[in-house]
């Protein structure tokens, strides 16, 4: 019997080492690449470990891409919509789950709706709308479709978590004389880490790397996000592949450290928000 459950283990890890490494051999095929002259990339193998790594390249990555100002906008952007996607996020579930109020099943599932809506069905409505109010070429032409498309996941995982937590603490706060804002501040978001943590970490990811709804709604170069920088050089830089591949390289690292980072937490996040619902 240990036998056969020492076989399946080394069948398991097996595969998933393989499936793993399925998962990493791009982001080290894109590493490799730029570090490699241009006559390196068209050899007969997949990998080209460089004698002599050309780091210059990510050096003109980073100036000739503009990749300082791109890489601020994105940070402006990411933040206050990550900032503005935890408040609503916490506001709105603690009124769906802790209020009484009427029509909340209903205002409950439009938000909940949101996650049946397509990006490219909000394109042209919101170019039109954007334009009519002088959002176009801002940072809130991003923000707020950003902000609107991480609320339903948010609020989907917030509420299961405040469904299950105990009631006693809120209301020994309201006995001590609590309000609602210390409540959510000071009692429900702090015992809702997990939650936070997956809904920050998704919006992040989410946001950082989106192109469509970027190029849609900017036109001007001062407001643009570091998506573009892989755009620009992919037309500047038609025959210079290796600096491509070190623009797409710097503009996937934050993303994927992120990641690396708050994995566990945000996976555990994910899977209590799951089971509890």
């Amino acid at each position: 019997m240990n036998k056969k459950l020492q076989t399946s283990k080394a069948i398991m890890y097996l595969l998933l080492i393989f499936f793993a490494g399925i998962q990493i051999f791009p982001l080290i095929w894109l590493i490799n690449f730029s570090l490699l002259n241009n006559s390196d990339l068209f050899g007969p193998s997949i990998l080209v470990w460089p004698k002599n790594p050309r780091l210059d390249n990510y050096v003109k990555a980073w100036i000739d891409g503009d990749i300082p100002r791109l890489f601020m906008n994105s940070i402006v952007v990411n933040v206050a919509t990550i900032v503005l996607t935890v408040l609503l996020v916490s506001m709105l579930s603690y009124a769906f789950t802790r209020m009484i109020w009427k029509f909340k099943g209903v205002f409950f599932r439009i938000v909940i709706m949101g996650l049946m809506i397509p990006i490219h069905v909000t394109l042209l409505p919101n170019f039109f709308t954007f334009g009519a109010v002088g959002l176009r070429n801002s940072y809130l032409g991003l923000i707020i479709p950003y902000v609107a498309f991480s609320l339903p996941i948010g609020v989907f995982l917030m509420s299961s978590f405040m469904e299950s937590m105990y009631r006693a603490m809120e209301e020994s706060a309201v006995i001590d004389g609590c309000g609602v804002w210390r409540i959510i501040f000071n009692i429900v978001m702090p015992l809702n880490k997990p939650a936070l943590v997956a809904i920050v970490v998704t919006t992040f990811l989410n946001s950082w790397n989106e192109f469509i709804m970027a190029v849609t709604y900017l036109n001007d170069n001062r407001y643009r996000t570091l998506p573009f920088a892989v755009y620009n050089f992919a037309g500047r830089y038609a025959a210079d592949y290796a600096v491509q591949f070190a623009v797409m390289t710097v503009t996937a690292l934050p993303a994927i450290i992120l990641y690396i980072i708050f994995n566990e937490q945000m996976t555990k996040g994910i899977m209590l928000g799951g089971v509890k619902s």
